[in-house]
């Protein structure tokens, strides 16, 4: 079983982490509706567990490009008859919120990381709340917000902004009391980024590992992947997703948010065994 050490030394042993997204929504852009029962949540979830997943992503809200906010009222009932179940099954559980009040329902009831895509802007006690709770803390990238993030999206230089942002809010974080070995970072692909944004990210993972936290990557079945592999349905860029994440591995990230657990699991173990001797001839 996975343990929060694990997580954390990621970067040190170089073990991929596969974060399995449980979406409770009825609007997400791959897999809207799908689990918004408690029942077929549940059930989603052991399967990803079955199938090797580290620890579970939930989330209440859709983010996807043009999406409209939930507020926190509505995301607590969708999570309500979900998350005592998932506590059951003993895997390591994330909650995907800006919303400290959201958050903290969500540690209350087993969640031990809090995925905040909005880097702590949102809502002043976010950081606070991580801080005094000891949660781990994802910290994102995102250009604006859901709803109008891919109105075209423009940098002075995509992979130094997204650094020079994610500097500043781990300082932020940190000032708030959360202790840096808690910190993981996301350079947010997708959000805020043209598919030429995102392949410059992916390229130049290296530029975000010498911060020192583990490196978190989703780009499961994202558009930009589909543009690139010509699959128009999401459920299609499970192959194209695998090549984005071992490339990003291979590179120095760690942590890998995925819809597809089995296809991430094997491409990730094996992506692992092969830098490990790698390391080991040179020796």
């Amino acid at each position: 079983m996975t343990t929060l050490d694990d997580i954390f030394a990621s970067p040190r042993t170089r073990r991929p982490v596969v974060m399995g997204i449980l979406n409770v929504t009825p609007d997400s852009f791959s897999d809207g509706g799908q689990f918004a029962s408690p029942a077929a949540a549940l059930e989603w979830a052991r399967q990803m567990i079955d199938e090797g997943a580290d620890m579970i992503d939930v989330g209440a809200e859709s983010t996807r490009p043009g999406s409209r906010r939930i507020d926190a009222d509505q995301q607590i009932t969708r999570l309500r008859d979900v998350l005592p179940g998932l506590a059951t099954t003993g895997a390591i559980i994330s909650i995907d919120t800006t919303l400290a009040r959201v958050a903290e329902f969500a540690l209350d009831h087993g969640a031990a990381f809090i995925n905040d895509i909005s880097a702590g802007r949102d809502d002043p006690t976010m950081l606070p709340l991580a801080a005094a709770r000891n949660a781990g803390l994802v910290l994102m990238h995102m250009l604006g917000e859901p709803a109008t993030m891919q109105h075209q999206p423009q940098y002075d230089n995509v992979v130094d902004d997204v650094r020079a942002f994610l500097i500043e809010r781990v300082a932020a974080a940190r000032q708030a009391g959360v202790r840096a070995e808690r910190i993981i970072i996301d350079p947010g692909l997708g959000f805020g980024k043209t598919t030429q944004h995102n392949l410059a990210l992916l390229a130049n993972v290296a530029e975000f590992t010498p911060l020192g936290m583990p490196v978190l990557i989703g780009a499961s079945r994202k558009r930009f992947l589909g543009e690139l592999s010509a699959a128009a349905n999401p459920a299609d860029r499970v192959h194209a997703t695998v090549a984005a994440h071992v490339a990003a591995y291979l590179a120095g990230a760690t942590i890998f948010r995925v819809h597809d657990v089995t296809a991430a699991k094997a491409s990730l173990n094996v992506a692992a065994a092969i830098q490990k001797k790698a390391a080991s001839y040179r020796l």
